[in-house]
């Protein structure tokens, strides 16, 4: 390839990079088109007038909607460019009282978007601050002078009424407000919080205290009714054992083989028990001799 073709190349590749951007920046100034992005509002005024809204993504013109007055916009106009996405806020500790006197600190979490462009521009120096006064004073006067049981339990109810409050207000100013949730309830007073703290701490000892007594006393309990068993038990024993034991006797004395040999068996039992020294003689020894040696041996030692 030529040198005088590769110039030529990069000359019309250098003027499409910058033709092609001054080309479409005249045809954007004319109002030929414009470039609408997604959740994105654009708002033009002419002579303090509201000259078109364009809300609807995408790629359209000026000039179906205002014809010859696309080309004084940009000279004589203002075009404004809003948001449409949803937001949230979360307000920290707004000061309510309950019934009781207690001071209250009520987090307040809430999202909002800009339904009408035209209200939100120019019915309302402020949109966004005066929402936030808005959400701020609705929450401090729906839930002041409220019991405190119901500020800690019933948090969706209380943010429905809130919401019910807000939205009228803040439709007037442009805003869609969608949920609001109570997050946080809190005590605003640290003497307070540290008063209930000590209460419940206290409580929590009397409870487990109580606890302890108590199963100290079915224990008590317990072992009584154990004890009252046993020494019930004991005492029938006790009662029939004479009956058992004589039943027992009779019926062995009925056989005189068999009461001997117990009674001898019984003899040779206490004797073996018994600390007393026992001396075995075989059966043929002369009794009378041995027994006076065995006595002159005890008078010596």
């Amino acid at each position: 390839m030529s040198a005088p073709v590769l110039l030529l190349a990069a000359v019309a590749m250098i003027g499409w990079w910058v033709a092609v951007p001054i080309v479409l920046a005249v045809l954007r100034t004319l109002g030929l088109y414009i470039v609408v992005q997604e959740r994105q509002a654009h708002v033009y005024t002419l002579f303090g007038k509201v000259a078109a809204v364009y809300d609807q993504p995408g790629l359209t013109s000026l000039w179906p909607k205002m014809g010859v007055k696309a080309l004084l916009v940009p000279l004589l106009g203002k075009r404004f460019v809003l948001d449409l996405r949803i937001d949230q806020t979360y307000l920290r500790s707004q000061p309510v009282n309950s019934e009781e006197g207690a001071p209250m600190g009520i987090g307040v979490w809430y999202e909002m978007f800009i339904s009408d462009p035209v209200a939100y521009l120019f019915k309302n120096q402020d949109p966004r601050g005066s929402l936030h006064a808005n959400v701020s004073n609705a929450t401090v006067r729906c839930l002041s002078n409220m019991k405190l049981s119901r500020l800690l339990e019933d948090r969706h109810e209380l943010s429905q009424t809130v919401r019910a409050e807000v939205s009228p207000r803040s439709q007037d100013w442009g805003f869609k407000v969608g949920s609001i949730y109570i997050r946080k309830v809190h005590f605003r007073d640290a003497g307070m919080t540290h008063q209930i703290e000590e209460k419940v701490v206290n409580r929590l000892r009397q409870v487990t205290s109580a606890i302890r007594q108590d199963g100290a006393n079915q224990v008590s309990v317990i072992t009584s009714s154990a004890d009252r068993t046993a020494a019930v038990e004991f005492a029938r024993a006790a009662a029939i054992r004479p009956e058992i034991v004589g039943s027992a006797l009779r019926q062995i004395g009925g056989d005189p083989l068999i009461a001997s040999a117990m009674f001898e068996v019984l003899e040779v039992q206490r004797l073996l028990a018994s600390p007393a020294k026992v001396t075995l003689l075989p059966h043929d020894t002369d009794r009378g001799q041995l027994v006076a040696q065995l006595a002159a041996r005890q008078a010596t030692t």
